[in-house]
């Protein structure tokens, strides 16, 4: 890691906080999807659990956006962390004592959703208080590299610690969350600036909206993302893969789970030494198109080590598009609008993700996992083709800091 990044000490704990609470919910997914399966052996309640984590992220990000611009960063996400923290020991009980339901694992995905609202916009905008701007390209890149071990390591780790009982991940989910509300307690902020406090009103808070709509480049960056992953993403049928395709049990779905952060570390790790330094935006499309490939032959296959592999390289082209879609979001948008642009990225991330796991638990249900998945594939490909013609800016960007002094100068006005 770049030395100045070392010598950081607010970084570090950011760093390793944001681990903690990867590593804790990629652990809970795992646990939560191989019990609500367990308990109704059904597709569509698996599409559901990624519904009920997304609707309190639609609902409420935006609104966090606008808390994110007003309130201490710090304490929003130490407040989300012990939200999530309780959560999971709710789980641990329930479970423990034999009292859970299916209901009660989507009341907890619902609340471990509302956290996640907070929490990841005011986690974007938090990260460039702590550091200089000319280090944030790699900030981000290092920071994906450790949030993708997490997401390695934490499925099979889920998966593994299953065999002693969901409680017991449940258990241990709880208690990375209590580290990790700790690490951000001990940041120290940097003397800045106090935020702005302009009226809340509906301008102000759809001001994320409107400033991304007005540049393209970012636009179609995040818009790309969303309807990539939520056509082409196949992570809620991994269970039903597991389960009835590949026969590999609870360990086996860890490591399907972990599978694609194995790319994403590779990539992440290889562009943080490496920046990209031109044509970003074709490198940006191509990623894409190697993520649509390899959904498609993820959902064709039947062999373990296959579908290990095409898993493995959908996670290093996903990493790819979101490191240079998270850097020009950071670099192009002005201090006193990054909460509410954070929070317009987290609903399409969210969208991408958990009404992605929506959509293939649905048209799994109508035509079955592996057409489902094919099905989704093959959209994400054609998505890739719109786009191109949809945003030529951002098709023939070079550059990841090109135009972004022209951004800072163009302050929204919300």
């Amino acid at each position: 890691m770049d030395s100045s990044l070392l010598k950081n000490p607010a970084f570090l704990r950011y760093w390793l906080g944001q681990t903690a609470t990867n590593l804790a919910g990629q652990m809970l997914m795992v646990a939560i999807g191989w019990q609500i399966y367990a308990l109704t052996h059904s597709a569509w309640d698996l599409g559901l659990l990624g519904l009920v984590q997304f609707v309190p992220q639609l609902a409420l990000t935006l609104v966090a956006g606008q808390i994110a611009d007003r309130v201490d960063r710090r304490r929003i996400i130490i407040a989300c962390q012990t939200l999530e923290c309780i959560t999971a020991a709710v789980l641990t009980y329930t479970t423990y004592s034999a009292s859970i339901t299916p209901e009660i694992v989507f009341a907890c995905a619902f609340l471990l959703g509302v956290a996640r609202a907070f929490e990841s916009t005011t986690m974007q905008a938090l990260l460039p208080m702590l550091l200089k701007s000319q280090h944030l390209s790699r900030a981000i890149a290092w920071s994906a590299v450790l949030r993708n071990l997490a997401t390695t390591l934490g499925p099979p780790l889920g998966g593994l610690i299953y065999i002693f009982g969901a409680e017991v991940v449940y258990a241990t989910g709880s208690a990375c969350y209590f580290a990790a509300a700790a690490l951000f307690f001990a940041i120290r902020m940097p003397e800045v600036a106090a935020p702005q406090r302009e009226p809340v009103t509906l301008k102000s808070v759809f001001g994320g909206i409107v400033y991304i709509r007005n540049h393209p480049v970012i636009l179609g960056a995040i818009s790309l993302d969303l309807f990539a992953v939520l056509l082409g993403g196949a992570t809620a049928l991994l269970p039903i893969y597991a389960s009835d395709i590949l026969h590999i049990g609870p360990v086996g779905l860890g490591l399907l789970r972990g599978a694609p952060a194995i790319g994403a570390v590779l990539a992440s790790i290889y562009l943080a030494r490496r920046p990209l330094k031109r044509a970003v935006g074709r490198v940006m499309f191509t990623s894409v198109v190697v993520f649509g490939i390899a959904t498609i032959v993820f959902g064709l296959s039947h062999s373990f080590a296959l579908s290990m592999a095409s898993l493995i390289v959908l996670g290093a082209a996903d990493a790819v598009s979101v490191v240079i879609r998270m850097t020009l979001v950071q670099l192009e948008t002005p201090e006193h609008m990054r909460g509410r642009v954070a929070a317009v990225n987290s609903i399409f991330i969210g969208t991408s993700n958990q009404l992605g796991q929506f959509e293939s638990g649905v048209t799994a249900a109508l035509f079955g996992t592996v057409p489902a998945v094919v099905i989704g594939g093959i959209g994400t490909l054609l998505v890739v083709a719109t786009w191109m013609r949809l945003f030529p800016m951002l098709t023939n960007r070079q550059q990841l800091t090109t135009g972004a002094h022209e951004v800072a100068d163009h302050k929204s006005k919300s």
